[in-house]
């Protein structure tokens, strides 16, 4: 394996996370909050939030690593 395509396959990989994580936060975490604020459990939103906050985070750490990738 060449060192282009192993570069290729990180990218791949950096990117297929981001988005994941970028569609889970955009598309579906607030109707999980939400949902959960209207069912009246507290304890359940909260984990939502800290999951929408680690997501965010983790989203962060994918985007540094990106642009490591990209910019050496």
């Amino acid at each position: 394996m060449s060192h282009e395509s192993e570069l290729s396959n990180t990218m791949y990989d950096l990117l297929h996370a981001m988005g994941k994580d970028a569609g889970f936060l955009y598309e579906t975490i607030d109707t999980y909050i939400k949902d959960a604020q209207n069912a009246n459990k507290s304890d359940l939103v909260e984990t939502w939030q800290t999951i929408k906050k680690d997501r965010l985070k983790h989203l962060h750490m994918l985007k540094q690593a990106l642009e490591k990738e990209i910019h050496g």
